[in-house]
């Protein structure tokens, strides 16, 4: 089985969207929630290329749900900018997804916020966690391959703390 094209490239690159006005809160730029959208929209086409997307969900078959997000804002984005989302798989296993998603401004080419997730496929009969489909899983192995030359970001798993000061006269 050979994965889509989109699929080879390291990292996958997701369709352009843009800042729409509803996005913006009373600071002037985009509210923290609507990164998750626009990173969400990012793993959604990465789903529908692997097969287990929109279409999939719908046919009752199974989905994916998020179990986990770490997400870093780096620089702020303002209504009307054009971005868009690299996809990264770090690792897989029977059930779970691990990847990592870059969001860059298209015009001036910079890196805004990093979205880290885990997903777990489910059954979507009994809701329940369930191993992805023999395809999915070829599938997966050839993007882990593909992306296996890719280097970690330097983001990924931080943990969120306040760090620790030293002690006066220390």
């Amino acid at each position: 089985m050979t994965i889509p094209p989109d699929l080879e490239q390291a990292p996958v690159i997701c369709p352009e969207q843009t800042v729409i006005e509803d996005w913006i809160d009373y600071n002037g730029h985009l509210n923290m929630a609507f990164y998750n959208v626009i990173f969400d929209r990012g793993v959604d086409h990465v789903y529908d290329l692997l097969g287990i997307g929109a279409a999939y969900a719908q046919s009752g078959q199974g989905s994916c749900f998020t179990m986990e997000v770490h997400l870093n804002y780096l620089s702020e984005l303002s209504l009307g900018d054009r971005v868009f989302v690299h996809f990264q798989l770090l690792d897989y296993d029977s059930k779970r997804v691990h990847f990592f998603e870059q969001l860059y401004h298209q015009a001036e080419g910079y890196l805004a916020a990093t979205s880290e997730q885990i997903g777990m496929h489910v059954d979507m009969q009994t809701r329940r966690s369930a191993p992805f489909p023999d395809p999915v899983i070829e599938s997966l192995e050839q993007l882990k391959q593909a992306h296996s030359g890719l280097a970690v970001p330097p983001q990924v798993g931080h943990v969120i703390a306040i760090p620790k000061r030293a002690k006066p006269g220390a």
